[in-house]
């Protein structure tokens, strides 16, 4: 009888912990259909945008008889309705769900990129670009609230690297897409293939299901404001401010130094976060958020600091790929250490807050270092945005000091 439990114990033992060890791998498995599905859906929507970036100008400009200032107007008016929505499209996502959002703001968008092929005046795309922020608002959120619901906790970081991709590849390929659509068959057919584009990004994220788990009972209303998400919020404004600055002068500062090709840095700076995405997406959970967070932002100061002191083709290039190694740790870090502020019932609210920052820092960056370069010059412009970011790197790194001082005993994580 002992020699039956003896010889009958180890194989219980080995079953329960291939049980235990599967049910690990199961729960901590990132790409699934639906984590898939929503990267495609992601592209889809991005590829519209994108077609829109390169057509909106050349259409208000070209078809419609307006000026630049004009074009600049249509162009951010989207801007307003999205900053202004995004944290009532996060408290809906936590109430209604993710899926309603992500549906509807893509068919949104699909609606007002047709549409766009149809008017007559400039005053009335600026009335669709409103309409195409509520769209953005709407999927952006939930698109980011449907990653934190579908990543395992512990590769967080490595699903935001990832799903990332589908807006980047959207905004390089859009473009190049919308320039083959005006060339070959002319503005309504750009307009009509970002308004497919946009379908089906809907069709997709149709097939993926509600991705929020439901609110335990007696929760309370969802936030409106994340109030506990703000303060790594901050450090990641910095950073978007820094970071939208770059974007909006590199191709001037290119061609004030004598780079021949001025499109050469943004170049540059997209392949290198693309590559880092890629190649480093597992960091994020591998290291302490805010400690990565911190020092990605220094680095998005030492590339503006590099690109305002060094005064030559090379050190636009070196600059541009140094800010861009900051950019690609930055966004994972900061998404990571923002969503885990937040219950799942609150994930609505989180990527509010996330997505505001970008808003915020790619709309206002250009505008303070725009202001700058118009009275200093561009190497000033460069300057003080490596100073904001260095201002946020410090404030983070602080941050990641304060969780992990002991409480009772206990280091906090950071």
């Amino acid at each position: 009888m002992s020699r039956g439990v003896s010889e009958h114990q180890p194989v219980s033992m080995t079953v329960d912990s291939n049980t235990s060890a599967l049910g690990e791998r199961t729960r901590d498995r990132l790409f699934t259909a639906p984590f898939v599905k929503l990267v495609v859906a992601d592209l889809a929507y991005f590829l519209a945008a994108g077609i829109a970036i390169y057509t909106l100008p050349l259409y208000v400009t070209e078809r419609l008889g307006s000026d630049k200032a004009g074009a600049g107007f249509a162009f951010g008016a989207f801007a307003v309705t999205a900053l202004v929505l995004r944290p009532f499209a996060g408290r809906l996502s936590d109430v209604r769900g993710r899926r309603p959002l992500l549906v509807s703001g893509a068919l949104m968008c699909a609606a007002t990129m047709v549409l766009t092929a149809y008017v007559d005046s400039v005053a009335l795309v600026v009335v669709l670009r409103l309409v195409s922020g509520v769209a953005e608002a709407a999927f952006f959120v939930a698109s980011l609230a449907a990653v934190a619901d579908l990543a395992p906790p512990s590769r967080m970081g490595e699903a935001l690297s990832y799903n990332s991709l589908g807006l980047y590849l959207g905004l390089a390929f859009g473009p190049p897409l919308g320039e083959l659509l005006v060339e070959g068959w002319g503005f309504t057919a750009a307009w009509y293939g970002a308004g497919v584009l946009s379908m089906l990004a809907a069709a997709v994220v149709l097939r993926i299901g509600e991705t929020r788990s439901a609110a335990p009972g007696g929760s309370g209303p969802a936030p409106l404001i994340l109030w506990k998400a703000v303060p790594p919020a901050v450090g990641f404004l910095t950073a978007t401010v820094a970071m939208g600055g770059f974007l909006a002068f590199a191709a001037l500062h290119a061609e004030a130094v004598g780079l021949t090709g001025t499109s050469a840095p943004l170049f540059v700076y997209g392949i290198v976060v693309v590559v880092c995405r890629i190649a480093f997406a597992k960091l994020p959970d591998r290291v302490p958020t805010l400690q990565l967070g911190a020092t990605a932002v220094a680095a998005i100061a030492a590339g503006m600091t590099l690109t305002a002191f060094w005064g030559a083709p090379a050190g636009s290039l070196v600059g541009a790929g140094l800010l861009a190694v900051g950019v690609a740790f930055c966004t994972p870090a900061f998404f990571k250490a923002i969503f885990a502020t937040a219950s799942p019932s609150e994930r609505g609210a989180a990527s509010g807050i996330f997505s505001a920052c970008i808003d915020l820092g790619l709309g206002g960056g250009p505008i303070l270092l725009g202001l700058v370069a118009q009275s200093a010059g561009l190497p000033w412009a460069f300057g003080v945005g490596a100073a904001v970011a260095l201002a946020g790197s410090t404030w983070t790194a602080l941050l990641s000091r304060a969780s992990l001082r002991p409480v009772g005993g206990v280091a906090q994580a950071g």
